[in-house]
């Protein structure tokens, strides 16, 4: 393996190619978050336990798939690179899973069930395809401390923006269709082809630099097996660390994605005015995390962290006292809320390459696929876990489901309302706090990492 001893900086055409790869995972993860469990609950008529047991079995599948997935792109070896490949072949896959997660066929509630979960699974294996080997690109594109931070905020902008076009999108499209089930069908059509054609743009317009097809045979049979190379990389402390502070984040932001819809429709009696909101907050973010880019550069990743955080802590907090009715209230602290919320997408996944350097350091390996493959699983896990515990508090609290998919809704218990006002408020609150310390201890400063960068120089140009 060789890499350049001081690489170029990035075209910003390479980085708006490396970005549209992010709008696919976007959609996913925004419409998902945001529709999927009104949509199951609601619109497919699940019982909230069994729409929680079909989560809970994807992770476990998904505690498999994205490791070994990421440990398959390390090791793959072609003419196009280790990661691009798999967005070429994985996309079309993914995008028909996606499609076919949106319908609602002529079933029993049983075969609902059943149908449902084996979707979740073919459509968990196409995200984990494409968006594992995707992420582990940024290492390989962009060696430098900042320029990470800054690539990022071009795949995060893409991402905010996506998940916005495609919130007012798939809501226009409700609006127009003759009844909610077809609109749900056409709209995860539409979807499904953007997840298809972003993928192909960012296959042919980006290129892995600093991994290049020279390493011999030999050399790649002494590498450790995926048993073995998980283990290392887990006695890489400031790797732990970053993903417990990514759990926890993006936790929270999918406790609150999970059951804002249905706390806006239930508890603020206000859901034709839900797509405003989740369009202001998921605006907020996008604006907000090119102010924390540039703030970074500055002052580091973790004090960007630590003042964030802190803010979106107090907005949750002033959540918790909205009553019904106040929807311009609602709608000022969920922009607020998004300048917050924007430092848990940025400083996790500018932190993970560094992580991978201080690896190659310690094992004279880039093992990228297996780092980021344990990311892109935490990030499904927290949607997940969001779903899941939400929908078995349902359960236990009483949820009624909607006999008949849209207006007018029923009238939930008291309990069930007490729960969507605390999963959107203060349980994210004490979720927060908890990555506080970790973070404070983080050891890999802007210093550091230069340190690391030249030591790894030093090796390279030894060799």
């Amino acid at each position: 393996m060789t890499v350049s001893a001081s690489p170029p900086s990035l075209s910003v055409g390479r980085k708006l190619a490396y970005g549209v790869g992010d709008i696919g995972p976007a959609l996913v993860a925004t419409l998902q978050g945001f529709f999927l469990n009104a949509f199951l609950l609601d619109v497919a008529g699940l019982p909230p336990q069994w729409a929680a047991a079909i989560f809970l079995i994807v992770k476990i599948w998904d505690s498999v798939n994205d490791p070994i997935i990421g440990w398959l792109s390390d090791h793959t070896h072609t003419r196009w690179g280790r990661r691009r490949p798999w967005l070429l072949f994985g996309a079309i896959p993914f995008g028909i899973a996606w499609f076919l997660q949106w319908q609602v066929p002529d079933l029993t509630a049983a075969g609902l069930f059943w149908y449902y979960l084996v979707v979740a699974l073919l459509l968990d294996t196409g995200i984990t395809a494409v968006n594992v080997p995707y992420t582990a690109l940024t290492p390989e594109i962009a060696p430098d401390y900042n320029e990470r931070t800054n690539l990022n905020t071009y795949r995060f902008s893409f991402s905010i923006l996506g998940g916005m076009v495609s919130l007012i999108v798939h809501q226009a499209i409700l609006d127009a269709a003759p009844d909610i089930i077809s609109g749900f069908a056409i709209s995860a059509a539409v979807m499904g082809l953007v997840i298809i054609v972003t993928n192909l743009i960012t296959f042919a317009f980006t290129e892995e630099r600093f991994f290049h097809e020279d390493t011999k045979k030999e050399e790649r049979g002494s590498e450790p097996g995926f048993i073995e190379g998980f283990v290392i990389a887990f006695r890489n402390r400031p790797f732990v660390m970053v993903t417990a502070v990514y759990l926890l984040t993006w936790l929270c932001i999918q406790f609150v994605q999970a059951n804002l819809q249905l706390y806006v429709r239930y508890w603020m009696g206000a859901d034709d005015q839900f797509i405003y909101l989740a369009v202001a907050l998921q605006l907020s973010i996008f604006v907000s995390l090119v102010i924390w880019s540039k703030v970074s550069e500055r002052i580091g990743k973790r004090h960007v962290y630590f003042l964030g955080i802190s803010f979106w802590i107090i907005i949750e907090i002033l959540l918790f006292f909205i009553q019904p009715g106040q929807m311009t209230f609602l709608l000022l602290l969920a922009v607020l809320a998004g300048i917050g919320a924007s430092v848990g997408y940025l400083i996790p996944w500018s932190m993970l390459p560094d992580v991978v350097d201080l690896d190659e350091l310690n094992t004279g390996l880039r093992r990228e696929g297996i780092y980021y493959g344990f990311f892109v699983f935490l990030q499904k896990l927290g949607i997940s876990l969001g779903l899941a515990i939400s929908n078995l508090i349902f359960a236990a609290t009483g949820y009624i489901n909607d006999p008949q998919p849209g207006p007018p809704f029923p009238t939930q218990p008291d309990a069930v309302l007490l729960a969507l006002r605390l999963f959107v408020s203060l349980v994210p609150v004490i979720i927060l706090l908890c990555s506080f310390p970790i973070v404070y201890k983080y050891p890999l400063t802007k210093e550091r990492h230069a340190q690391i960068r030249a030591e790894l120089e030093s090796r390279r140009q030894s060799r």
